[in-house]
């Protein structure tokens, strides 16, 4: 059975890490064109929702509100965020201390952490940094399951409180993806059932440090980018950062709202609905304030077969996409990036 890191291993990324979190000033190659500064249009008027997911447990009424607010948001956005979500405060108060212990490092403690060059998890600049002449002003640091491995090296006597944290939040995080997932299908008119991988998961969880920027307008956190998951739950904190692209190609912006989650459509759901959500561009901008991000990434088993449901392919709605699984499409995306799609057309 492959694993997300086999995934990756046919193309090896090798990013160097610099210590951008004691530069005074921004090296010529942080510094992006003009049109990818963060220039953005207020849109007044224009909100992502924000869904209370504890009405939609408590009564039947409520819960089809909820798929109804799911249903709109995911068609005009691609983007919610979620309150009174069942995740306590004290635990992301907690991840939130590991990240900025973690990420507070001196740079070669951090690096003895680095992510291998064919692998996934561990310290390092985002994969996605070799498809761009400019360098992002962040930092990374990616778990798959247990953080054991990594932590060792960075706290080799005092790793257990990270661990068990960290831990913790991946078990939050996978049953409200499920839960999420659930109603995400539901609002499609399927079932998680009628799927043989309903009940099954494969996911990464990705913490991103964005250090206070001397230059915040002239660089870029995280470039816009989709995820390759069905979808992505993510904990930005305190500190406004997301913005999203519309349809009409504004971006907008995503507020950071106190102990709420953002759940980001991805490709997958984009296959899985035959085109009816899409996936969410999105990108990070940076601050004169530092920033944690933590990003759960969940997608199905990596063999499990992904195709538009037929529930969702008539005449108005032609097959847009053939059948993959998510390994054979980690494999196109980590050469093509965000021309992965159209490998996967369906050609009539």
């Amino acid at each position: 059975m492959p694993s997300l890191s086999d995934a990756f291993k046919s193309v090896p990324v090798q990013c160097k890490e610099p210590d951008i979190s004691s530069m005074d000033e921004v090296p010529e190659l942080y510094l992006w064109p003009q049109e990818n500064q963060q220039a953005l249009e207020e849109n007044i008027g224009v909100n992502i929702p924000v869904i209370d997911l504890q009405h939609g447990v408590t009564s039947r009424a409520s819960a089809g509100s909820v798929i109804e607010l799911l249903r709109a948001a995911y068609e005009e956005f691609g983007v919610f965020q979620i309150v009174n979500h069942g995740v306590s405060q004290q635990l992301l108060e907690r991840v939130e201390n590991q990240g900025r212990r973690l990420f507070s490092l001196p740079l070669d403690q951090k690096i003895k952490a680095r992510r291998s060059p064919d692998g996934v998890t561990g310290y390092g600049m985002a994969r996605i940094c070799t498809f761009f002449d400019r360098l992002m002003w962040s930092e990374g640091f990616t778990s798959i399951g247990s953080p054991l491995e990594h932590a060792e090296k960075l706290w080799p006597d005092d790793y257990q409180d990270f661990c068990e944290t960290i831990d913790e939040y991946d078990h939050a995080m996978k049953d409200l993806a499920s839960k999420l997932m659930s109603l995400i299908l539901e609002s499609l008119g399927l079932r998680q059932r009628d799927y043989s991988w309903g009940g099954d998961n494969c996911a990464a969880l990705q913490m991103n440090h964005y250090p206070s920027c001397p230059r915040p307008a002239q660089t870029m956190g995280m470039a816009e980018h989709t995820d390759s998951t069905f979808l992505t739950v993510l904990y930005q904190g305190s500190v406004q950062g997301l913005q999203i692209k519309r349809s009409d190609g504004m971006w907008t912006v995503v507020p950071a709202i106190p102990n709420a989650f953002v759940v980001n459509a991805g490709d997958l759901l984009q296959v899985l609905s035959n085109g009816r959500y899409k996936s969410v561009v999105h990108r990070a901008v940076n601050s004169i304030k530092p920033r944690l991000s933590f990003a759960y990434l969940w997608g199905p088993p990596l063999t499990a077969v992904i195709e538009p449901a037929p529930q969702l392919v008539d005449s108005k709605h032609p097959l847009l996409y053939r059948a993959l699984n998510w390994n054979e499409y980690l494999v196109v995306r980590a050469k093509h990036f965000d021309r992965a799609l159209e490998f996967f057309r369906n050609v009539q």
